[in-house]
């Protein structure tokens, strides 16, 4: 899918964690196609990735080891950085509550959807400081409102923190020339989104009943189908931009309308 605005990015630096799939290998296409060079992420090197502009480095975010590998690529690639999509996140603690969770499960959670973004931030923030200007995005997840107990409790608690922790970082780098906002997804059709689906189609008979069924779980989603990837990276490119110069600070939901409140 082409957009327009092609050239906007021309001469722009950005890193893309989680950039391999997903919501962030869209938002890596994304920049690309707007003239942007990436960096980006994953914990494991990709055999068919073949995006031209894209710097791939093999790290870790929820590690201070992996930050600390792709902060040095960001350096000796780049040269600088004028936009940070801290993209990388997800839950894969046990079913059955929150007695069910274990200390170990909850630091996982955290570091992977929380403190691998501070880490990033806090190495890479000082250099847009010096040139005084830069953008942050933070994905966070409409579940920091609508919190499932059953499975994925840490992973909603980590992505409320990490929405309050980036309101308090505008507040500080705003007048710096940096601005930080989040988005917060809804159902968007991944690919693992898809292996569940087919999980579910296996037990309720058709993809489309499972498909309902996930989006029944969820108290409906009033558009009648999950979102795209490709709408999420559309947003995050409009985030960064100079069309939203005044827009720091900021949440933007993007869930076709599942969460039930103003």
């Amino acid at each position: 899918m082409k957009y327009g605005y092609e050239n906007e990015f021309t001469g722009k630096r950005a890193l893309v964690t989680g950039g391999t799939k997903g919501m962030g290998l869209a938002i890596v296409k994304r920049f690309v196609e707007a003239g942007a060079v990436v960096v980006t992420t994953a914990r494991t090197i990709p055999t068919d990735y073949h995006i031209p502009n894209v710097h791939f480095v093999q790290g870790d975010v929820a590690k201070p080891e992996g930050t600390a590998l792709i902060v040095k690529a960001v350096k000796e690639k780049l040269g600088g950085i004028d936009f940070l999509i801290n993209t990388v996140g997800g839950s894969s603690t046990p079913p059955g509550g929150a007695l069910a969770l274990t200390e170990e499960d909850w630091l996982q959670t955290l570091n992977l959807n929380l403190l691998g973004s501070v880490r990033l931030d806090r190495n890479l923030l000082p250099l847009m400081v010096e040139q005084g200007k830069g953008a942050i995005i933070h994905i966070s997840s409409i579940q920091r409102t609508m919190p499932l107990y059953e499975t994925t409790l840490a992973y909603a608690a980590s992505k409320a923190a990490l929405t309050t922790y980036s309101k308090g970082l505008s507040k500080e780098f705003s007048p710096k020339g940096i601005r930080i906002n989040t988005i917060a997804p809804g159902f968007i059709q991944t690919e693992a989104a898809d292996r569940l689906i087919d999980r579910i189609a296996a037990v309720a008979g058709s993809r489309e009943a499972a498909l309902q069924e996930l989006m029944s779980s969820l108290g409906g989603i009033p558009i009648g189908r999950p979102g795209l990837p490709s709408e999420v990276a559309e947003l995050a490119a409009f985030l960064v931009s100079d069309r939203a110069a005044s827009i720091t600070g900021s949440e933007y939901v993007i869930d076709g309308g599942t969460v039930p409140t103003i």
